[in-house]
């Protein structure tokens, strides 16, 4: 792994200015190609949404045999989840807004999973109560992205623990203490929930196949620092009997102040990151102190342009602000030739944001209407949880 003074990534730090292609060949992961991409496009018959055309999305795992199999006509499912520790900014939305676009484009059953529990577990300073109360506030905003209530379904983990436990049994098995300290590089003080909590995350990807006894494929669109994670999802995969679940990798989104320095909804630089429920103001005092790839003076920008691959407000209109092509390749240029002032630039972001959270706050209060009827708690009725695993129909015994 990297030297401590370069760069870190796992689910629990992610730091320095991180070399995505180097963090690839250390992950083990594959490069998204064009022609990858060019085969999602023409099965999805719609344009991919930005976060692939753009290369914010820049890795995989086996996303091919998702492709391979829906060819074939086999339906697939999304996940993704959320660890409730506080406010959601822009860059958590990446993963949900793809899902959003999986399910459209491919009809794809949604799973969410709400870590209440991993969040007490890996921030002991946070009250349960907390991250249960931060979990259902985070839920409404996710779902306020305009997902199907009928394909969309929720393990919220505290409340969820009937459905999921007996399937945790089975994975929990599978994973010896000596995987976890070598993945994570857990110390000995580490508590028991959090070298845990890996079987509870891997649950949904398996969860659909247990329940229909038979092979229902899975697409994980997360940060790369979640990787860790489902590489020992997918070593103990088949040893259960269940497919191993594919992954979209995004790179980590560059807070306000700096590439060096990812979003965090918590921490000290709270001016560091969008809040979804930032007011206007606020809003525009971060978007107007937010780091640039502008030039010392005015006159000097017009005459050598800016560099709008370090600047944060670039970060932005590329990832989610301006969906145009058309729109993008403009503020691109204009920044590149010295043609848009970081000023002026910032002006229209500011405008932007605010009618995007605008719309997205009317959302989310509608979400709450059926919030409640995803969450699942209990296995499907008449379900024989004491046959799990490996054990359902159609697969093998586990010894």
């Amino acid at each position: 792994m990297p030297a401590k003074d370069e760069f870190t990534v796992t689910p629990y730090e992610v730091k320095g200015r991180i070399d995505y292609a180097r963090l690839r060949e250390l992950f083990g992961t594959e490069d998204l190609t064009a022609a990858l991409l060019d085969r999602l496009r023409a099965a999805a018959d719609r344009p991919l949404p930005p976060s692939l055309e753009r290369g914010v999305y820049y890795s995989h795992r086996d996303l091919g045999l998702i492709l391979d199999a829906h060819a074939k006509g086999r339906p697939f499912f999304v996940y993704s989840g959320r660890g409730p520790s506080g406010p959601l900014h822009t860059s958590h939305l990446l993963a949900f807004e793809l899902c959003k676009w999986f399910q459209d484009a491919f009809g794809a059953e949604m799973w969410i999973q709400i870590t209440d529990d991993e969040k007490v577990w890996a921030k002991t300073d946070l009250p349960r109560s907390e991250t249960y109360r931060w979990g259902l506030e985070n839920l409404a905003d996710l779902l306020a992205l305009g997902f199907d209530p009928k394909k969309t379904h929720v393990f919220f983990d505290t409340r969820s623990i009937a459905a999921m436990y007996p399937l945790a049994v089975d994975v929990a098995r599978k994973i010896p203490y000596s995987t976890v300290k070598a993945v994570f590089g857990f110390p000995p003080s580490t508590n028991v929930g959090l070298v845990f909590y890996t079987a509870l995350q891997t649950v949904p990807c398996f969860y659909p196949s247990w329940v229909a006894g038979k092979d229902v494929p899975c697409l994980i669109p997360c940060g790369i620092d979640q990787d860790p994670h489902f590489r020992v999802t997918r070593d103990l995969a088949e040893r259960l009997g269940y497919p191993k679940p594919a992954l979209l990798h995004s790179q980590m989104m560059p807070g306000l102040l700096g590439q060096d320095r990812v979003m965090s909804t918590t921490g000290e630089q709270k001016d560091n990151a969008l809040f979804l429920s930032d007011p206007p103001k606020e809003v525009e005092r971060k978007l107007k102190k937010a780091f640039t790839g502008g030039r010392a003076t005015v006159e000097e920008q017009r005459r050598l342009g800016a560099t709008p691959e370090i600047c944060s407000v670039w970060a932005l209109w590329k990832t989610k602000f301006a969906p145009e092509k058309a729109e993008f390749d403009q503020i691109t240029g204009d920044c590149r030739s010295g043609a848009l002032l970081c000023g002026d630039c910032k002006g229209m972001l500011i405008e932007r944001v605010n009618g995007e959270f605008a719309r997205h706050r009317a959302a989310r209060e509608a979400a709450k209407a059926w919030m409640e009827s995803t969450i699942v708690e209990h296995p499907p009725h008449g379900m024989d949880v004491r046959k799990a695993g490996a054990e359902t129909p159609n697969r093998p015994v586990d010894s």
